[in-house]
């Protein structure tokens, strides 16, 4: 059998893995929900090695539409662009329309075309909509470009393949299952591939070199693929016999060779098949609370203005029907019911108040989201000098929820700590060995040299053969490749004793005893797992005795002990005090084995290693039967020291009223004693521990089950057999047992109820998936926003199932890194991450939304309030222009600066003061309060921003007698005050000032005023007649004179001007004077219906009108 080490030749990650590529998971996915009837099928994947017409037999075809049909074995070509030439517009637009607010301007576009509801050119909701889809569609487009070169790149990567009796080079595109290739050391593994050869001197494969040519043929039946990272099932059958198959054969692609000149293998899985790519499917999508309050608040928009819309409809009803009915000038010619003018005049204004509802408002987060990401990515402060790691936001979609964090879950082991181990002391036979109290080593040294005491040669003998490391030579040394730093850490101790692992092949360990070498037989290898939490080897001596070793944790060590075993209860002592000195332990026991009982059980075990149904069940029976009465030999002891600033980190986010629980799997002394060295815990605090706490019915025997919730899937395709095993199950019920779901759900509620009070929690024993559990239950339960961070495999399904997933790039591997949202390289960053980056966004994010809703409500209510001085007859205040440009070119810049670089204290001040971050957490700076408080701002500005002008030119003179009270006039005067006072808005609301703020809030203005200037002149009138209706006054001195009202609108003059307007009216006798907003009908254009379809008329000079006050003379 292959070793369960030999895929130390090839590491578990790139070394710089693309995050876009290579993604990760752990996840229960659909295609890992599989009944257990389905899991006993036998399995329909067979391989033949080097035979590729075997695949495209009629029996492996599939169906893939009406008749058509291609073999189910996919080829090696990946793809993971979402476009091509001919579907990049189609597929992108149908993307972007499956927003909904894209969607609805696509709807008010359709009703611009409409003539007769069209109150508004097309262009004005054309060019923002353009834009928007613009911007995103280049993104899109950047990074699906971005996906095609690197396709293209891997799918053209060459390897050698065995084709006619001898290899050749080959396209990574053209391999097919069933394919036998050879690769070199640093190649990347194109497929998941069945490692056959290897030019080791300690090959621990099935097939010599020598026998690969090109009629070497051997059938792989095998599970079909899937997802799961962790496990793989099938058996090869080569000259009449039958080999077991499991992950420890596999390379999977992705991976590259490492420590090893030359190997061959067999294509298994290919392309999309891999488990690399079916890792790459559906991912969780996460949103933050502001975007989901955003959405319903832009839900609430649409409703208030479908009400504002209805309201104007009704009264332009019932204004016609009393006055536009009855007043000759305004009959159109067209017999239309007032209800039904009601009716056009609804969609009307839905066309006019359109922009309540922003347009731009998700394309503005999302280059707000993109530039912080940057920020983080940029801070050289999160930057790890010494492994050259930066800072990395892997998400541009969680920014401002590091700001909200309540709960933080973390591992501890590489997380905490440094995850570099090294052996500090040991017991053997009930004499602890070490520093300080402890016997020193070099009493070790002297008992190991004389030999007098077998059970300590034993010991390092243990430690230096039950192990799966693999040895390099490099020169004079030996290099030590560990599956995990424990591992790695013991087998150094027991060659500094003396012990001295020195080779393996697939049968033999050879290690140097002292001052002579010995090779011992490998019978057997029982790996180590996070069930079984132990690992052991049964080995033939040279003397011919059998005999099995054990290493493992002292909870399942104990339980297997012989009755007889000698030092249980010293070296219980040991281990107690080894916890409290927040070191690792681990318990070495042996057991010796007779011919006749390894025989028996050998041939059991050889017949569960190749059955294709619930090998592992059967193999894990085998193992108990095996591993019982050992003997206790004694116990090491491993520091795993803290990272640097760990407790600081703690203790500063404690501040911040952040909850920290530690998941280790570490037993209860171990985990309480690293919670007090890294100020986890303090000693005011009143520990409780879970077995002592009555209040809540906690007990060991079902708080597994608290943490375990099956998915919905799961139990629905299981039920079936778990009503069979509640059938057979015994009639006796344990009173600690939930008896239904709601009592399952309560106890979890007071579960988490308890757990939330503390100020610190440490879950000790608990297994990946009751990680996450954990952390799902106080999602759920407590509705808080969580944050968890870890280093390894086991941390990833904790990692997904947060709001917010941080990897550190440690020790073991790249896994929680691309499982992440943010990654950096030590633990004391994520208080830079949260109280300085995440605060700031957070801010940052709510200030600009604050706004952005403020100023669209300014600009669209004034259409509002015009509706009362013209009959609600569908008209704008603005000219078409000023509303096309005014959320593109005249208001976007000084908001989106502030959201990018706002802050209300420095970084400094951030960290030195914790409580800053408190307003995150209650979500205080944007809520329903909040936005109401914007509606009601807005709706202030825009009475100003209509009243003051229409007051001014109420009764106004200008120098040469006539009065400018003209349309044109009034719009320009409401279009700069609007301007003016919302970017001197945002600058009060901007509490960070740099150049670059400075230069937009003037630029917009000037902005604003240069194309004004342009739009109403006279010779753009000439050019285009029909797009610029306005032909400007005669001279520059009446706009000047037109645009002093707009001074008048700053909120600090309203209401001192408002009174100086009133003492200095100017007064004309025998005429009382009113604005062209004072009639639907003043409008300078045609007695027809023109494009837009509305009453457009001109009417004769002199003309009294009813109800409104006579039009000044000459307009």
């Amino acid at each position: 059998r292959m070793s369960a080490r030999a895929r130390a030749a090839s590491q578990g990650s790139l070394e710089e893995p693309d995050d876009e590529v290579v993604p990760y998971s752990d996840d229960e996915t659909d295609d890992e929900l599989q009944s257990e009837d389905d899991l006993d099928r036998k399995p329909s994947w067979s391989i033949r090695a080097n035979d590729r017409e075997y695949c495209n037999q009629p029996q492996f075809k599939k169906k893939v539409f009406l008749c058509i049909k291609k073999s189910k074995y996919s080829g090696n070509a990946i793809k993971t662009y979402k476009y091509n030439v001919f579907t990049f517009l189609p597929l992108n637009l149908y993307e972007q329309f499956k927003r909904v607010a894209n969607l609805y301007f696509l709807c008010l576009l359709i009703l611009q075309i409409i003539p007769q509801i069209s109150t508004l050119p097309w262009y004005t909701t054309l060019v923002p909509l353009v834009l928007v889809l613009g911007i995103t569609a280049i993104k899109d487009l950047v990074d699906d470009l971005a996906r095609h070169r690197m396709d293209k790149e891997i799918n053209n990567r060459r390897c050698d393949v065995l084709l006619n009796g001898r290899f050749e080079k080959t396209r990574w595109m053209n391999l097919q299952v069933g394919d036998v290739v050879r690769l070199k050391k640093n190649d990347f593994i194109p497929a998941d591939i069945l490692l056959l050869s290897s030019s080791n001197p300690n090959s621990l494969c099935y097939v010599e070199t020598a026998e690969l040519d090109g009629n070497w043929q051997s059938l792989i039946m095998c599970e079909e693929p899937n997802n799961r990272l962790d496990k793989f099932v099938g058996t090869m059958i080569w000259d009449a016999q039958s080999y077991p198959l499991d992950l420890d054969n596999m390379l999977l692609r992705g991976c590259k060779i490492r420590n090893t000149d030359e190997c061959h293998g067999l294509v298994i899985f290919a392309g999309n098949d891999t488990k690399i790519m079916r890792n790459g499917g559906k991912t969780r999508f996460k949103r933050t609370l502001i975007d989901k309050l955003m959405n319903y608040m832009v839900y609430t928009i649409f409703v208030l203005l479908v009400l504002l819309c209805a309201g104007l409809a009704i009264g332009h009803t019932y204004w016609y029907e009393s006055i536009g009915s009855k007043a000759w000038y305004l009959y159109d010619g067209l017999n239309y019911s007032s209800s039904y003018r009601g009716f056009l005049s609804f969609w009307g204004y839905i066309i006019i108040l359109n922009t309540m509802v922003p347009i731009s408002l998700y394309v503005s987060v999302e280059v707000i989201r993109l530039g912080q990401s940057k920020f983080i990515n940029w801070d050289l402060q999160m930057y790890y000098a010494d492994k050259d790691t930066p800072a990395k936001a892997r998400t541009t979609t969680l920014n401002e929820q590091l700001g909200q964090i309540e709960y933080i879950f973390s591992d501890k082991t590489g997380t905490l700590t440094q995850n570099i181990m090294a052996f500090k002391k040991c017991t053997i036979r009930g004499r602890t060995y070490g520093e300080r109290s402890h016997q020193p080593y070099h009493f070790l040294v002297s008992c190991i040299r004389s030999k007098k005491d077998p059970q300590v040669l034993e010991f390092f003998k243990l430690l230096s053969l039950c192990h799966t490391v693999m040895v390099e030579q490099k020169g004079d040394e030996l290099v030590y490749q560990a599956a995990s730093p424990d591992e790695g850490a013991l087998v150094t101790a027991a060659r500094n004793f003396g012990f001295v692992f020195l080779s393996r092949t697939q049968d033999t360990i050879t290690i140097m005893e002292l001052d002579h070498e010995e090779t011992y037989e490998v019978l057997a290898l029982l790996d180590f797992n996070s069930d079984r939490k132990r690992m052991s080897i049964i080995l033939r001596f040279p003397d011919g005795r059998i005999r099995l070793y054990c290493k493992g944790a002292d909870t399942v060590i104990y339980q297997r002990l012989d009755a007889n075993s000698k030092n249980k209860e010293t070296t219980q002592e040991a281990l107690d005090i080894f916890a409290n000195e927040t070191l690792r332990t681990l318990c070495l026991c042996y057991k010796d084995i007779s011919q006749a009982e390894y025989d028996a059980w050998s041939q059991k075990h050889q017949a569960a290693s190749v059955s294709m149904g619930n090998r592992e069940e059967a193999l894990d029976v085998l193992y108990e039967e095996i591993e019982k009465n050992l003997l206790l030999i004694g116990a090491t002891a491993i520091e795993d020291k803290l990272q640097d600033g760990v407790p600081e980190t703690i203790a500063k986010l404690a501040k911040a009223d952040i909850k920290i629980w530690v998941l280790t799997g570490d037993k209860k002394e171990t985990a309480e004693n690293i919670g007090f060295s890294c100020q986890l815990l303090t000693d005011d605090m009143k520990i409780h521990y879970g077995e002592d706490v009555k209040y809540v019915s906690v007990s060991f025997s079902w708080y597994n089950l608290i943490l375990y919730e099956k998915k919905k899937k799961r139990r629905r395709l299981r039920l079936k057999k778990l009503r069979k095993r509640h059938t057979n199950s015994s009639s006796a019920t344990d009173s600690s047992q939930p008896v239904d779901d709601w009592e399952k759900e309560k106890r979890q509620e007071d579960f988490v109820d308890m757990a939330c009070e503390c100020s610190a929690v440490i879950c000790c024993r608990v297994t990946p998936k009751q990680k996450a559990n954990v952390v799902s239950l106080v999602k759920r339960c407590k509705k808080a926003v969580t944050l968890s961070i870890g280093d390894g495999a086991n941390d990833v399904n904790m990692i997904k199932t947060a709001d917010i997933g941080v990897g550190i790039s440690g020790q073991e591997g790249m896994q929680a890194v691309m499982s992440s949202d943010y990654a950096f390289a030590q633990f004391r960053y994520l208080e830079r991450l949260l109280l300085v980056h995440g605060r700031w966004s957070y801010i940052r994010m709510c200030k600009f939304l604050r706004y952005f809703f403020y100023k669209n409500f300014a600009f669209t209510l004034v259409h509002f309030w015009f509706s009362f001085f013209n009959g609600f007859s569908s008209q704008t205040a603005y000219e078409d222009w000023f509303i096309t440009l005014y959320n593109v070119c005249y208001s976007s810049l000084p908001v989106l600066l502030v959201g990018l670089l706002d802050q209300d204290v420095n970084d400094k001040l951030s960290l030195r003061f914790p409580k800053l971050y408190l307003p995150g957490q209650q979500g205080s700076l944007f809520n329903y309060k909040n936005f109401f408080i914007s509606l009601f701002h807005g709706i202030f500005t825009s009475l100003m921003i209509f009243f003051i002008p229409y007051g001014a030119f109420l009764q106004t003179m200008g120098q040469d007698g006539e009065a400018p009270s003209d349309y044109q006039s009034f719009a320009v005067v409401a279009a700069s005050s609007l301007i003016i006072t919302v970017n001197l808005q945002i600058s009060l609301n901007t509490s960070y000032w740099t150049f670059v703020n400075f230069f937009a809030v003037l630029g917009s203005i000037a902005i604003y005023f240069g194309v004004m200037f342009d739009i109403h002149s006279a010779g753009i009138h000439v050019i285009f007649p029909t797009t610029f209706t306005f032909t400007g006054p005669e001279e520059q001195e009446e706009v000047r004179e037109a645009n002093v009202p707009a001074w008048r609108t700053l909120p600090s003059l309203r209401l001192r001007l408002l009174a100086l307007a009133r003492l200095r009216r100017p007064h004309r006798v025998g005429t009382q004077h009113t604005p062209a907003t004072a009639c639907p009908a003043r409008a300078q254009r045609e007695h027809t219906r023109g494009s837009s379809g509305r009453e457009h008329l001109k009417p004769a000079p002199d003309t009294h009108y009813p109800v409104i006050s006579e039009l000044p003379t000459g307009q």
